[in-house]
């Protein structure tokens, strides 16, 4: 059982023909459908969504997107106390291949960084499961300045 968020990396190869991406370590074992997301604006955030039972794998097809992911655990814990909560923080882009592991028992978001940003979720649920398995929070619940991109 994967307890915590993970990436699986992936590769590409380049010849003359042209470029292939890939992520070979990705087996579809449990993954029930899929879905493409694609907003109509750059940097939108779809934040907080969850599951306890559904474990999501997330694949940027195009563009680059921030992802963030924190547990159930951790989300009550904020609210009942002062306490921050762990929050995981990701890059994904079209631009190397990977594909981000979301475990049962997190919500996550995210914010596209370019216009052009298109994204695949596999789930491991039936949309039918989903909708009986579905939490959601505000996409502000732990503020505003998560979804600001860390200057360097």
């Amino acid at each position: 059982m994967i307890v915590e968020p993970r990436i699986i990396s992936g590769n590409v190869a380049v010849d003359g023909r042209g470029l292939l991406q890939f992520v070979n370590d990705f087996t579809f074992v449990n993954v029930k459908r899929f879905y493409v997301v694609n907003n109509f604006q750059k940097r939108f955030v779809r934040a907080w969504h969850g599951h306890l039972k559904e474990m999501k794998y997330v694949y940027t097809v195009q563009g680059s997107i921030m992802v963030k992911v924190v547990s159930f655990e951790n989300v009550k814990r904020s609210q009942l106390t002062k306490f921050s909560p762990k929050i995981y923080s990701f890059i994904l882009s079209d631009r190397k291949p990977q594909i981000l592991v979301i475990p049962p028992g997190y919500y996550n978001g995210f914010k596209t960084l370019t216009g052009d940003a298109s994204v695949i979720f596999f789930s491991t649920s039936t949309l039918e499961d989903s909708r009986h398995d579905d939490f959601r929070e505000p996409w502000n619940l732990f503020g505003e300045k998560i979804w600001e991109v860390e200057q360097r």
